[in-house]
């Protein structure tokens, strides 16, 4: 009898337990792609721990610390490749935040239930190479061939440069057609030993960080119980997905490409999550600050922004600006920064194409995106 009534009693406990997760909504997953912007610039210490008591600035970034200490929401769970718990300041590069702390802070003051942010961000990185879609396929054989030459180029250069330096000791005014007249060194030589290598390098880059930050994604959420312990098996709900990106399709011709690629971006980050809705959120570039944005920069802001008038797209991708959040007193001291450090480092932590490391800017571009976010939700 004993036995049958724990049978009974476990049995009962399966049951209702089975109607506590059915009562629970689902983690509600957020992904955050994109290049250095992405991993984020604003330095912790010293800016963003003068700004929260400075006076100017301190009601801004209240949201941020309790009882001087920095908070750790139990609600919003980040994974940053190798990095991953709660949310808190430091989720940026190494002693930085970026837009992800303001962002799950929207998103975890607007959902009951538990918030993930996936952040694959990894500086200096195209999205016409690196994070290339798969349906765009390979470039041309003529840009391959380009970059391959260019990499022998880099190796023929390398030889003289140290053939030179040893020469120069002997000789500190030999030149350098000189050691090329009597090197044995040859392009022809590298192309004809590394050419087929360097081919098979430059084919294998191309989406390699794609498909990282596919990997990086779905291994996160077959693994959600071990990297978040509170995770209660609820199951998850992949909910929106932000790009921030842009300043390496400048270069290499790549900025003509752009519109494609992004485009071919959302349809294959929504195949391969099986989310044929995702809301897309993206950043438009804003390094240019005040000042309108010229030559590549404008064509890459352009292709980006074409985003808000693909068909397909209506209520479902938005593209927003940036430079609207950019900081009008780091601007301000940032050309003598090097002659009023104490004080620069009270405003920003960065170069312009950092966002000048600003942990305001950061914050807004954070709020804004999370909105969007928001906004295209209730279109669904």
């Amino acid at each position: 009898m004993k036995s049958l009534k724990h049978i009974l009693l476990f049995s009962l406990a399966l049951v209702l337990n089975c109607f506590v997760l059915a009562d629970k909504k689902p983690v509600k997953v957020f992904i955050l792609a994109g290049q250095s912007n992405m991993e984020g610039k604003g330095r912790v210490d010293p800016l963003l721990n003068h700004q929260i008591t400075a006076p100017e600035t301190k009601d801004f970034f209240a949201h941020f610390h309790k009882d001087g200490k920095y908070i750790k929401r139990d609600d919003v769970w980040i994974n940053y490749l190798e990095r991953r718990g709660k949310l808190t300041v430091g989720y940026g590069s190494p002693g930085r935040i970026g837009l992800e702390l303001e962002f799950g802070h929207v998103m975890g003051n607007h959902f009951e239930e538990p918030v993930l942010l996936i952040k694959t961000a990894w500086g200096g990185k195209s999205i016409a190479r690196d994070f290339r879609p798969p349906s765009s396929g390979l470039q041309s054989k003529e840009k391959i061939d380009e970059f391959v030459e260019n990499m022998v180029k880099r190796d023929y250069n390398n030889l003289i440069r140290n053939e030179w330096n040893r020469a120069k000791k002997d000789n500190p005014k030999i030149t350098r057609k000189e050691i090329e007249a009597k090197s044995a060194a040859s392009i022809d030589v590298i192309r004809k030993a590394k050419g087929g290598e360097y081919r098979k390098e430059v084919i294998d880059s191309y989406g390699h960080f794609y498909r990282l930050m596919m990997s990086e994604i779905k291994t996160t959420l077959s693994e959600l119980k071990t990297r978040f312990p509170d995770y209660d098996e609820r199951g998850y709900d992949i909910a929106g997905f932000v790009w921030f990106q842009g300043w390496n399709d400048m270069y290499n011709g790549f900025q003509d490409e752009y519109a494609v690629n992004m485009k071919n971006l959302i349809h294959d980050v929504r195949k391969d999550l099986a989310k044929p809705d995702l809301p897309f959120a993206i950043g438009l570039m804003g390094q240019n600050g005040f000042a309108p944005a010229k030559g590549n920069m404008a064509i890459v802001k352009a292709a980006q922004a074409s985003m808000n008038d693909v068909p397909e797209f209506a209520g479902n991708v938005r593209a927003i600006p940036t430079d609207v959040y950019w900081d009008k007193r780091a601007d301000a001291a940032f050309p003598t920064w090097r002659d009023n450090v104490a004080e620069w480092e009270k405003l920003g932590s960065d170069f312009p194409y950092h966002y000048l490391g600003s942990t305001i800017t950061f914050t807004k571009i954070g709020r804004a995106l999370g909105q969007v976010i928001l906004e295209l939700r209730v279109g669904k």
